[in-house]
This record gives C-alpha cells, structure tokens and sequence, in this order.
C-alpha cells in the first residue's frame, strides 16, 4: 500500500466483553478516501472505519451534505468527481492507503449519467490513484456487471457502465478488488454473508456490503480479486478471507 501508512503492519486488537477477551488480527490505521462519500453504503463504511481508527476522507459534491459526513468520523472534501480535473480528484485522495469507488449516477438519473459517473468516475478515479500513488483501489459493482449487457434500457447502460468499470479498475495495474453486491436492502445487517465468483442472485443489507468493504481493505487476498455479494451463513471475517 500507498501513503502515509505504506509501512503498516499487522497488530492485534482485542476487545473485552463479559468474561471473554475477543482479539483479532489486522493492519495499523490507514487513511482511506471514499468517492460518492454521500452514499448510503459510503457512509456506513466511514462509520466502521472511524469507529476502528482509521482516517477517512469523503468525496461529495454537495457541500451541504458535509455535516452528515463528519457525523461518521470522516472529514468531507468537496470534489465534484463527476465533472472535477484528475487533478483535483489525486489531491483530494493525497496520503491515502486506499480508494474506495462507491459512487453512482443513483436512482432516476437517466443513461447518460450512468455512463458519465459509474463508468467515467470510477475510471477517474483510476487515473487520480496513480497520479498520487494510492495503490489499492476497491470499487463497489454490482451483480450482473456486464460490460457487453444487452438492451438499451436504463438499467441495462448501468449494467454495461458497472461492467465497463470494473474492466477498467482489473486492468488498470492497481491492487484492485472488485465487490458486486446483489440487491441492496436498509435491513439490519447479519454479519453474514456469501461470497464469490459466481453466486445465486439474492439481497443483501447495505450494513453488510459496508462491513465486507472494511474487512476486504484489511485483506490483501482479495487483491486482484471480483466477488459477487449476497446474505449467506458465513461471517463477514471468514467469508473475505476465504475469497
């Protein structure tokens, strides 16, 4: 890894509840920025790196939503990745250890933004890691990604931009990790979950996307790695280290 921390190492962090001491392995703090900072899965996944110690900026591009991002523990910057240079994008992810592409065109916007922004951001985002020496790049997908998607509706251009992304993202030279979540929900996460390369098609809570986010950054067995992402029986910590 890339950054501020590229000397991190493992360490043992253990935290007392009742009578047992629960301890678990993982890597000293790093400093991780998160496109679409805004986002629903964005700002969980900030929640869970803060709450761990990790330093976390937030890329939105509505300075109002700046409040709800510094309630999560991560300071905001305000990069409109959509229409900003590369340049200001490697600025704003300056020291990272990481990227984190969880940013989208969202719902009701029409195909144009979802090439634009699920295909164009992300591969900004790309261009931006290198200039500024950020390594690992983790890019939220989605299951059925398909750079070569049939059809000219809406959702199958969103499907061709996630595939198109994710092409881009596993031949860019980065440690890349791609995660390909299947239907989002607002359920309380389970702390379980199914992993793979190819997987039945199902839900998950947003809660637990965000969770595997966190663990896979933590995991460098994921690199070069495209998992789909549904509820399952396997804890978050076995199922990522076992991709």
């Amino acid at each position: 890894m890339s950054g501020n921390h590229s000397q991190a190492r493992l360490t043992r962090v253990c935290q007392p509840g009742g009578r047992r001491v629960a301890c678990r392995f993982r890597f000293e703090a790093m400093r991780v920025a998160i496109a679409g900072g805004h986002g629903q899965i964005a700002l969980r996944l900030a929640r869970l790196l803060s709450q761990r110690g990790d330093e976390v900026v937030a890329l939105i591009r509505n300075s109002d939503h700046a409040d709800d991002v510094r309630q999560t523990g991560a300071v905001p910057a305000v990069v409109d990745l959509e229409h900003a240079s590369e340049d200001d994008v490697a600025q704003a992810i300056a020291g990272s250890d990481a990227v984190v592409f969880a940013a989208g065109a969202g719902p009701g916007s029409g195909p144009k933004r979802k090439e634009t922004m699920d295909y164009g951001g992300a591969v900004k985002l790309i261009a931006a890691a290198k200039q500024a020496g950020v390594r690992r790049y983790v890019i939220v997908s989605s299951m059925g990604a398909d750079p070569d998607a049939p059809g000219d509706d809406t959702f199958s251009v969103y499907l061709r931009a996630k595939g198109g992304a994710d092409e881009a993202v596993r031949s860019s030279g980065l440690d890349a990790t791609i995660v390909r979540p299947g239907g989002l929900t607002n359920d309380p996460g389970t702390g379980r979950v199914r992993l793979g390369e190819r997987v039945p098609r199902g839900q998950v809570p947003r809660d637990d996307v965000a969770a595997v986010l966190a663990a896979v950054l933590d995991s460098p067995n994921t690199i070069g790695k495209t998992s789909d992402l549904i509820s399952g029986d396997a804890p978050v910590a076995e199922a990522v280290a076992a991709i």
